[in-house]
């Protein structure tokens, strides 16, 4: 079986659309997810499956539907998916602190010219870059004030995103490897 993170888009964000974590993996487990454990409250699920991930993100979104009764876009990554990510972020090495350092998942790759769309927007002293279905993602202050958002994101790529921040990628990748 191989392992898989899912990444929840918009979870228990100022006290709205609750989810417990204990909760969201008894969920998993009911839907045949193997081996399934969760990280901090923002809905980071590791877990075994050889489902195609088409298939158990689309199943873990209707059943947050059907249990919790709100809307969640589910994104699933591969392990492999996710250590490439942390090797390939172009903005280590360049005296970036952690707390600087964000990736935007993307639900699908986006189109070329989203992409264009996008890098014509540009928000010094931040910088973003965009590599398949991943925004590396540099802010010079902290995140909430960037306007490189997920929701900006969003709407420029017209995909849907959720971002963690670099801490939360590497415990991600620990807690996987585990």
């Amino acid at each position: 079986m191989s392992k898989k993170i899912a990444i929840l888009r918009g979870i228990n964000v100022g006290g709205k659309r609750k989810i417990l974590m204990a909760d969201l993996k008894k969920l998993c487990e009911n839907l045949a997810f193997k081996h399934v454990k969760t990280y901090i409250q923002s809905g980071n699920i590791i877990f075994n499956s050889d489902e195609p991930i088409p298939v158990l993100a689309k199943n873990l979104e209707e059943a947050i539907q059907a249990q919790f009764g709100f809307d969640v876009p589910v994104i699933i990554i591969t392990q492999n998916e996710l250590e490439t990510t942390i090797n390939n972020n172009p903005f280590i090495g360049k005296d970036a602190a952690m707390n600087q350092l964000h990736v935007t998942f993307l639900k699908e790759e986006p189109t070329n010219t989203a992409i264009t769309k996008a890098l014509t927007y540009n928000y010094p002293p931040d910088e973003f870059k965009i590599t398949g279905k991943t925004v590396f993602i540099f802010c010079a202050d902290k995140y909430h004030k960037s306007k490189l958002s997920n929701n900006f994101f969003e709407k420029q790529l017209a995909i849907k995103a959720t971002t963690r921040n670099w801490k939360t990628v590497m415990k991600l990748l620990e807690i996987s490897k585990a």
